[in-house]
């Protein structure tokens, strides 16, 4: 089932909508291409930017931040909002190191909180709510993640989840591992849920955005 859920000229032309990136984040692109490295890429993350400045965000968490590129998207819409914090949270030193020289030299290290630990609890042990939670951790987590999430989100914030299409995988019924079963039970809590105003965006492998009632 693993076959590409938008047509390969579509994509492109799509990405070719998303405004010229700054060198380093092309550098960043370049290097998840070479190394076959998971990022959410220009159009999500181009995406995430937009619904960040919309609600004006100033407090963004990630779970799940890879080496930084989803990151500076919500860096950049956090700096033009007036400037704030973006929390950075992966379990790797090396990933959470590349993160900061990216970030740093986008010139974004000021507002960024780097932490190397188990994501879900990071954000339980975090002070405040936030405007913005970002999810993209290990999929069979997703649903226990939920909770924690609602508790940590502002009213009228918002919840963007990566890897909701999973690579056309949800599609097939003979597919009840963990992570296939892990997000067909957070798209049922989140869309059966009257707390939860939820869409789902069909770009690249799915995205997922959830306004907090």
């Amino acid at each position: 089932m693993d076959k590409p859920l938008i047509p390969q000229n579509l994509m492109d032309y799509i990405d070719s909508l998303v405004p010229s990136r700054p060198p380093e984040m092309q550098a960043m692109e370049t290097e998840a291409e070479w190394t076959n490295f998971p990022i959410i890429g220009p159009t999500s993350g181009y995406l995430c930017y937009q619904v960040a400045r919309m609600i004006s965000a100033k407090r963004v968490f990630e779970l799940g931040s890879g080496f930084g590129y989803s990151t500076a998207w919500f860096a950049r819409a956090v700096t033009e909002n007036g400037g704030g914090e973006v929390y950075h949270v992966v379990w790797d030193e090396d990933l959470s190191r590349q993160a900061h020289a990216h970030l740093s030299a986008l010139g974004y290290g000021d507002i960024i909180h780097y932490h190397v630990g188990e994501a879900v609890q990071t954000l339980r042990d975090a002070s405040g709510l936030f405007d913005l939670i970002f999810n993209d951790i290990d999929k069979e987590d997703y649903p226990n993640s939920l909770p924690v999430i609602a508790e940590k989100l502002r009213p009228g914030g918002v919840l963007i989840v990566d890897n909701m299409l999973w690579h056309n995988r949800i599609f097939d019924g003979k597919d009840h591992t963990p992570a296939t079963d892990g997000i067909r039970r957070l798209t049922g809590l989140l869309t059966n849920n009257p707390d939860w105003v939820t869409s789902l965006i069909p770009v690249r492998d799915g995205v997922m955005l959830a306004y907090k009632v």
